[in-house]
């Protein structure tokens, strides 16, 4: 039992450097040669967690290997369009200023009843508001409307508008992140002054604090099982 709890507590974290290496990108999508990497580490990584009389290092030694082909195919297609383009594909426009583009729904196999779900999981019901739809290589549709159907913003309506800034974790759970504290030049002196002026007590009693770079302070007291 002892054997198989370290072996999976090996491959696990083989997995997780592996991944966590590849980057961000790479979780957060997945081209053709991440979805191969993924569905063959899954594979190989399996074997030895099953069969205990493979030695663990021919399990790790092949997620290793594609761990370095995927690296080197992501360094070259960086530096050559012509091979990203062979490898990831291209976008391809599905729809073209209001008109749907037949020709490439058939080439990348996309029907209608997609199509009208990704539109409305953006919010778009028409598709002759549309300027550009995109599919992207990854999968997704990128929706883009004519500039008449497009929210309009506070700049084009010459109104001026604050910068909220993004805003920083102060007290997580009751704890205080004093770094980000220490980030937007307040210290422990000004959180206590603020707790008390706004009534919220201490610390520990916060679930959530927030402050922007304007200054604006968010505060959600702790839900207390009654």
């Amino acid at each position: 039992m002892a054997i198989i709890i370290i072996r999976t507590i090996i491959v696990y974290l083989a997995l997780l450097v592996t991944m966590r290496i590849l980057g961000k990108r790479q979780l957060g999508e997945m081209e053709l040669s991440e979805l191969v990497l993924a569905a063959l580490i899954a594979d190989l990584a399996s074997h030895p967690l099953q069969d205990l009389g493979i030695p663990m290092i021919n399990g790790l030694i092949p997620i290793l290997t594609l761990f370095c082909c995927e690296v080197l195919i992501t360094g070259v297609s960086i530096k050559s369009v012509r091979l990203r383009g062979l490898l990831f594909g291209k976008p391809s426009f599905l729809i073209v200023r209001g008109e749907i583009n037949q020709y490439e729904m058939h080439k990348n196999r996309f029907t209608t009843d997609e199509l009208m779900q990704e539109l409305r999981n953006q919010g778009c019901t028409d598709i002759s508001l549309v300027e550009y739809g995109i599919l992207e290589t990854d999968g997704t549709l990128n929706v883009i409307l004519f500039p008449s159907a497009r929210p309009v913003t506070a700049g084009q309506m010459g109104i001026e508008s604050s910068i909220g800034g993004y805003p920083s974790i102060i007290i997580n759970d009751g704890r205080v992140l004093e770094a980000n504290l220490k980030h937007i030049g307040r210290d422990l002196n000004w959180l206590n002054a603020e707790l008390e002026r706004q009534g919220k007590g201490r610390a520990k009693d916060i679930f959530l604090m927030t402050v922007n770079q304007s200054g604006q302070v968010y505060i959600a007291a702790k839900e207390h099982d009654s």
